[in-house]
């Protein structure tokens, strides 16, 4: 049984990796966003790719767009941060 608490606890590291790196990415993204990078760039556009399901899936639920500023980097963040905490519990309680 204690094989199987280090599989699931190995993964959930794994998970928690990923998630904490998808956030840097969202924040790069962002900050992109402010200095009008150029489109073809192929890093602009992956990041860009990327971060777009994310943004639309928050957007189509949510009004994000304030002055012209768009918080759907910081909803996204926040929310990542959150399941971040809850999956770091959880494996913890393992």
């Amino acid at each position: 049984m204690s094989i199987l608490i280090e599989i699931i606890q190995g993964i959930g590291a794994i998970a928690l990796t990923l998630i904490n790196i998808y956030m840097w990415v969202v924040i790069i993204a962002a900050l992109l966003s402010f200095v009008n990078p150029d489109p073809f760039n192929p890093i602009v556009q992956f990041l860009y790719r990327i971060t777009n399901p994310a943004y639309s899936l928050v957007k189509r639920y949510i009004r994000t767009n304030f002055n012209g500023l768009d918080l759907a980097p910081l909803i996204i963040i926040i929310g990542l941060q959150i399941i971040s905490v809850l999956l770091s519990a959880v494996l913890r309680a393992l």
